[in-house]
C-alpha cells in the first residue's frame, strides 16, 4: 500500500509535499495508518488530537496513545481537552456537532499559531459509502450523494480511494497498533447500525460493491459539474449583486422548467429549508418575506431579496442635543453649519436648509415607524411614511434602512435622503438658518 499511497500523493496532492501539515490524529487505525504512512514518506508531519471527554478513562488512553506515537516517530503534537456534553448542552445542539464545531476552532486556531499549511484528516472509502447511505436515507440531493470531498479549502483526505480491508492490511503487515472505539460496535447509532447491518448485505448481492460505488460516485459528480455550469449561467442572467443584496429576476425564474430546482441550486447555501414557501414567494405579495437562520428572503415587485439578516437593533436611535459639532455614528454623519445668511443655503435629497428657531431640541435620528406622518416639502397638507415610501417606489430593505430627523416633540423635520418637512423651511420670516448635510 506504500508505494500505491505514494503515487496517489503524487498524482492527487503533489502540493502536500513540501507543506506543513497538522494530522487529525483519533488513536483510531484509519489516523494511525495515515500518520505513518507520511512519516514513512518523510512528511513535515505534526498530530492534532481533541480529547472529548466523552469515553471516561478511555478517552484519556486515547490521548496517552496518540503522545506515545509522536515521541516513538519523533514528530510534534498538540492535544486538548474539551467538555463537550456542556458545549452540547449550552449551544443546544447534537454532541456530534458540539464536538465537529470544537475540533475545527481549535484546528483553525493551530493553523494560525503554527502555519500549517493544511489539515489532513483520515476518511475512506467506505466513510464515503456510508455517508452516502446516510445522506439518502434522510433524503439529500446531488451534494448529499457525491460523497466527502477530497479537498475543501485548507482540509485534505488523501485516504479516500483506499477501503478498510487496505488501511487494515497495512497495519496488520507493518505491526501498527492502534486503538479500538468500543462505541463503533453499537448499532444505536444510525452510521454504525448501515456499517454493521447494510452494508454486509449489499456486499452479498453485490461482492463488487466498492467498484461499482465508485463508479456511480463518478457519475453523479459528473451531473453535478454539468448543474453547476447550468446554474452558473442561469445566475449571471437572472441575478445581479447590489450594495451585498442579491437580486433574483422572478420573471426569469418563473419561465424555467423546473423553478423549485433552479431556485434550490441558487439559494441552497443560505440555509433555506421550506422550499415549497421560497417557490410560493415568487408569486406573493410585494413585502412577504420568508427566514432562514441566516439569510431573508423578500418579494419586492419583480425580483426576490436575498439579505443577510442584520444583528443590528433596529429601534436603533440618536440624540442630537446641539448644533456645535458634527454628528458622527457607525452609520452616517451629519455635517451642520449656522448661518445667518441663508438665502445662499439650498436643500436637495443630501442636505436640507432649516429655520433654526422652528427647531426644539433634543433633536432625535431614528429608523421610521408604523403611523410616522409629516408635510411633505412640494406637496399639499400630510402624508404618512408609509404612502410616501410606496409613492416612491421603495423596496422594504430601503424602508428599513432610512432613517428620519424629528424634534423633541417627535415632529418629523426630514426623511433623510429623502424629502424636507416644509414646517421646518427656511422662509422670509427666517432669523437664522441651519444646514445639515448626511
Amino acid at each position: 500500500m506504500l508505494n500505491k499511497f505514494q503515487n496517489h500523493i503524487n498524482h492527487k496532492f503533489p502540493f502536500l509535499k513540501d507543506a506543513k501539515l497538522l494530522i487529525a490524529i483519533s488513536g483510531g487505525i484509519d489516523s494511525v495508518v495515515l500518520t505513518h504512512l507520511l512519516h514513512q514518506l518523510n512528511f513535515d508531519i505534526s498530530l492534532a488530537h481533541c480529547n472529548f471527554q466523552l469515553r471516561g478513562n478511555e478517552s484519556d488512553l486515547d490521548e496517552e496513545f496518540i503522545k506515545k506515537i509522536a515521541t516513538n516517530l519523533d514528530i510534534s503534537y498538540h492535544t486538548i481537552s474539551f467538555d463537550t456534553n456542556a458545549v452540547s448542552k449550552e449551544k443546544k445542539i447534537s454532541t456530534q456537532m458540539a464536538a465537529r464545531d470544537l475540533r475545527y476552532h481549535w484546528f483553525d486556531n493551530l493553523i494560525e499559531k503554527n502555519n500549517y499549511d493544511y489539515v489532513l484528516t483520515a476518511h475512506q472509502k467506505d466513510d464515503v459509502l456510508e455517508t452516502f447511505l446516510i445522506n439518502f436515507t434522510r433524503g439529500t440531493g446531488l451534494d448529499g450523494l457525491t460523497g466527502i470531498p477530497e479537498i475543501n479549502k485548507n482540509i485534505v483526505r488523501p485516504l479516500l480511494s483506499f477501503t478498510r480491508n487496505d488501511i487494515e492490511s497495512f497495519a496488520k503487515e507493518n505491526n501498527i497498533s492502534w486503538r479500538e472505539d468500543k462505541s463503533n460496535a453499537s448499532t444505536k447509532y444510525l452510521r454504525n447500525k448501515i456499517r454493521h447491518d447494510v452494508i454486509p448485505v449489499l456486499k452479498e448481492i453485490n461482492p463488487s460493491l466498492m467498484d461499482s460505488f465508485d463508479s456511480t460516485i463518478e457519475n453523479l459528480k459528473g451531473s453535478k459539474a454539468i448543474v453547476k455550469d447550468v446554474i452558473e449561467s442561469i445566475n449571471k442572467k437572472a441575478t445581479i449583486l447590489e450594495d451585498n443584496i442579491l437580486k433574483i429576476d422572478i420573471e426569469k425564474i418563473k419561465f424555467l422548467s423546473n423553478t423549485k430546482a433552479y431556485l434550490f441550486e441558487l439559494l441552497k447555501e443560505y440555509m433555506f429549508t421550506e422550499w415549497n414557501d421560497v417557490v410560493a414567494l415568487l408569486n406573493s405579495q410585494s413585502g412577504k418575506q420568508i427566514f432562514s437562520k441566516t439569510h431573508r428572503l423578500i418579494k419586492d415587485r419583480k425580483h426576490l431579496l436575498l439579505v443577510k439578516i442584520d444583528d443590528k437593533d433596529s429601534n436603533q436611535s440618536y440624540t442630537i442635543h446641539n448644533f456645535n459639532a458634527d454628528f458622527t455614528s457607525n452609520d452616517f454623519t451629519l455635517e451642520f453649519k449656522l448661518d445667518s445668511d441663508f438665502e445662499q443655503l439650498s436643500s436637495n435629497k443630501n442636505s436640507v436648509s432649516l429655520d433654526f428657531d422652528l427647531l426644539t431640541f433634543p433633536l432625535t435620528i431614528r429608523k421610521w415607524q408604523h403611523g410616522d406622518f409629516f408635510y411633505p416639502n412640494g406637496m399639499k397638507g400630510k402624508k404618512k411614511l408609509s404612502d410616501f415610501f410606496n409613492d416612491e417606489k421603495m423596496s422594504i430593505l430601503e424602508k428599513e434602512k432610512t432613517w428620519i430627523l424629528t424634534t423633541s416633540k417627535n415632529e418629523i423635520i426630514w426623511v433623510v435622503n429623502k424629502r424636507l418637512d416644509k414646517r421646518f423651511q427656511i422662509s422670509s420670516a427666517t432669523k437664522k438658518a441651519v444646514s445639515i448635510t448626511l
